[in-house]
């Protein structure tokens, strides 16, 4: 059976190669720049005809990196490819998946119908699913979702003494006592309200009872790291010890992580989206997601 061929995309490589070496696969050559008119060129530098081809491409800040996904995708179709999947460890536009406003886009949908039309499967962690009850209810194709609650579990347990798992919401309930089932540490929720994309308002139960604990931020996603900052100074003043932040998909700018940094003891999340923060390697989990589907 031959082997199949992985092309990272630019910013993907440490992870493509991880991949490559856990389902026996072979790294393709992929080379991508950018014209002096910011047009973007690609050639696939490896034979792929009759090859099941799998490009990695983790999808944050998908707009810069969509039509380069796009055209690697079409071009090994057109060289002969027999299958061309997708390994995107954080999947874009999942979280517009309703028209709040007349006019709105609902780009979880739209964007769905878009990258299905290039590529036959689909792998992903932990997609920001909320009023879709899945992947399939948007996604034509075939798609593998890996979980990272496990591996989560797993650094909690080997770093944190006594730990307290928090939610950020009401939402996040069921996740968050998974993951504190898996590590054995009682858990609560956060009720949060959000008014617009930078305006959270935090809710934070009294948890002086658990006073001798080590909270644990716990989120699928960070990006502003508001919510996170805002509970931890809530959690201060009830004279906690410092938090220790953990999620999956690391979307944090730079002024945010620093800011992030100074009120936590750490902060830390998988490789789904390279970030300095990264400390959990979610290769395991993609690998058995990838091998379901080719």
């Amino acid at each position: 059976m031959t082997r199949p061929l992985l092309f990272a995309l630019p910013g993907n490589e440490a992870l493509t190669r991880s991949l490559a070496s856990r389902i026996e696969g072979e790294m393709g050559v992929l080379e991508v720049r950018s014209f002096p008119d910011e047009e973007t060129y690609l050639r696939l530098g490896t034979d792929i005809k009759n090859r099941s081809v799998i490009l990695v491409c983790t999808l944050d800040r998908p707009d810069a990196k969509f039509l380069k996904l796009a055209y690697a995708a079409a071009t090994a179709r057109e060289l002969g490819a027999q299958r061309v999947g997708l390994v995107a460890p954080y999947l874009a536009y999942m979280r517009q998946d309703k028209r709040f406003h007349p006019g709105e886009a609902v780009t979880s949908v739209a964007f769905a119908r878009l990258l299905s039309a290039e590529i036959d499967w689909l792998a992903t962690v932990d997609p920001h699913l909320h009023r879709h009850p899945s992947l399939g209810a948007i996604y034509p194709i075939p798609t593998e979702t890996a979980h990272a609650a496990p591996l989560l579990a797993a650094w909690i347990r080997s770093n944190v003494e006594r730990p307290l798992l928090i939610g950020p919401d009401i939402e996040s309930e069921q996740w968050v006592a998974a993951v504190a089932g898996m590590v054995g540490a009682p858990y609560r929720v956060l009720r949060k309200e959000r008014r617009g994309d930078r305006d959270v308002r935090i809710s934070v139960p009294d948890l002086h009872l658990f006073s001798d604990r080590v909270p644990v931020l716990i989120d699928d996603i960070v990006s502003s790291g508001r919510t996170m900052m805002e509970t931890a100074r809530h959690l201060r003043e009830q004279h906690l010890p410092p938090v220790v932040c953990v999620a999956v998909h690391a979307l944090l700018s730079t002024e945010s992580y620093r800011s992030l940094k100074d009120i936590a003891s750490a902060v830390v999340t998988t490789n789904a989206v390279p970030h300095p923060s990264n400390a959990i390697d979610l290769t395991p989990i993609i690998a058995d997601a990838v091998g379901k589907l080719i």
